[in-house]
């Protein structure tokens, strides 16, 4: 054979093996690539809206942190207005409670001042009598006895 026709052959052949991989092996491969490139397509897809919920998931908890924030701080004030409320009625009722222990305190006082008060003139009725008594060197008569101790307490 002769190098035109050992070329011829080879063209032939490669003209073939074109042909059979045109048809054969070149579109499972372009098939996989295509499929590989749109999965990749659609992963890209998927991280941007991923990306995008991200964002979106993000600023909501950024409102509800902020929302909780000052819910919280709402509590917290409407807490210390019940705290400081309750001290206020607190020291509302001990003051009504220390003005009714002063009262009763002044009440006694005056009842004890006054029983005092009694038996003193009891006590200066009978040193006057007996006084009197021994001044006199006789006896006074018990219903004039009486009757003087009585006007002795009133005039005390």
């Amino acid at each position: 054979m002769s190098i035109n026709a050992t070329l011829f052959v080879q063209a032939i052949v490669f003209l073939i093996l074109v042909w059979f991989t045109m048809k054969f092996v070149w579109p499972p491969i372009a098939k996989a690539l295509d499929e590989r490139a749109q999965k990749i397509a659609d992963g890209l897809a998927a991280a941007d809206r991923a990306k995008t919920e991200l964002a979106a998931a993000d600023q909501r908890v950024k409102k509800e942190l902020a929302a909780a924030s000052n819910e919280t701080a709402s509590r917290l004030a409407d807490a210390e207005r019940r705290a400081q409320a309750i001290i206020d009625e607190a020291k509302a009722r001990a003051t009504e409670e220390g003005n009714k222990l002063v009262a009763a305190a002044k009440a006694e006082a005056e009842q004890q001042s006054v029983k005092a008060r009694e038996a003193l003139r009891e006590q200066v009725a009978v040193l006057a009598v007996k006084g009197a008594e021994q001044i006199l060197r006789k006896e006074v008569d018990a219903g004039v006895h009486a009757d003087l101790l009585n006007r002795l307490k009133t005039e005390l």
